[in-house]
């Protein structure tokens, strides 16, 4: 039975043909002219990785800062015996043991990234059964187990963002809003797609790493990116 499409993406087809490949500025325009929601939509670039998923050794994961935000409040958790440094370093929420029981006990989460000094983080470890599959359990590798917490505070707000591969090998980043202009979008979306293929596994060899990249926002079809902007990765 053939598949029933949306009125959106019907529409979206009056603008382009979803079934071709298209440069990333030229993907990111294509995208800017689909029928917007009624609300400021998220918009997302996904991959598909050539990587061996059940392979810890091929995980493939970073941050990334994004040139022009991500256009939305990110809600900052601090964990570190000095939580009113944290607070005025422009945090949303700082403690430590305080905040790991109320986590623990009441299943508390109401925050976008946790950052972690590296004494803090020596008792943070025991939520990881909690935080971890969350996305939420700070990592050196993402910049979010430091002593600057200022810093830290600092990166997350303006805009950097964490890429985790998932158990299919694939990975989604928002970078940004359909509010933004193509330009900023684009900008955006060009300092993710560096940030994955720098991301490549020594342990990767042959194959293609990147096997596809879309960019859609969170009420739109998907528009293909052309494998030229990729390849070299």
């Amino acid at each position: 039975m053939p598949r029933k499409h949306s009125k959106r993406y019907h529409s979206a087809t009056k603008v382009a043909d979803l079934s071709k490949d298209y440069p990333l500025k030229e993907a990111v325009e294509i995208l800017a002219k689909f029928p917007k929601a009624k609300f400021d939509e998220t918009v997302e670039l996904s991959f598909r990785l050539g990587v061996n998923a059940t392979s810890g050794e091929q995980n493939v994961r970073g941050t990334t800062p994004l040139p022009n935000g991500s256009g939305k409040k990110v809600r900052v958790l601090v964990f570190t015996d000095d939580p009113q440094k944290a607070l005025n370093a422009g945090a949303d929420h700082a403690g430590l043991q305080d905040i790991m029981a109320k986590i623990q006990n009441e299943g508390w989460l109401d925050f976008d990234v946790a950052i972690a000094t590296t004494e803090a983080m020596k008792q943070v470890r025991t939520l990881a059964r909690v935080l971890g599959p969350k996305g939420l359990m700070p990592n050196p590798k993402a910049g979010t187990v430091t002593d600057d917490i200022a810093a830290g505070i600092k990166a997350v707000k303006a805009g950097r963002v964490e890429f985790k591969m998932d158990k299919t090998a694939n990975i989604g980043v928002g970078v940004g809003k359909r509010s933004f202009t193509p330009a900023q979008i684009h900008e955006n979306a060009a300092a993710v797609l560096e940030a994955v293929g720098k991301a490549r596994p020594g342990t990767f060899k042959g194959g293609q790493f990147i096997k596809s990249v879309t960019i859609s926002s969170s009420m739109s079809p998907s528009v293909r990116v052309a494998s030229t902007e990729f390849s070299k990765y």
